[in-house]
């Protein structure tokens, strides 16, 4: 009995480095649907890139599979307006302290400890 031909993509995909590559790729699917559902913004966009190399000689073909994925960047803090006050830093506009004086910055338990 012959063995049967392979002509399927998605058939091959579960043979490759014996369905670790398979696996391998559901990882970095998890993984940025979770990066995505994290975002802060509720925003976002990751790729996934599956590369496929195939190299023949001598009727042998030699398929070597890639996967990277690219995640949005974190971006860490957004910025915070300061303005200075004094030689200081002040959360008001410069404008608007003489229609109430100067805010003072409450400070947090933990800058008291």
């Amino acid at each position: 009995m012959s063995p049967r031909p392979i002509r399927r993509f998605s058939e091959m995909l579960g043979l490759l480095s014996r369905g670790r590559f398979e696996e391998k790729c559901d990882e970095h699917l998890t993984h940025a649907i979770e990066t995505l559902e994290a975002l802060p913004g509720e925003k976002g966009a990751a790729t996934l890139t599956v590369t496929i190399t195939l190299n023949f000689e001598s009727g042998r073909l030699d398929v070597k599979p890639a996967v990277k994925s690219k995640l949005p960047e974190d971006k860490g803090f957004s910025g915070t307006p300061f303005w200075t006050y004094e030689g200081g830093l002040s959360v008001q506009h410069p404008s608007q302290i003489d229609m109430f004086g100067p805010r003072a910055a409450e400070p947090r338990d933990r800058d008291t400890a």
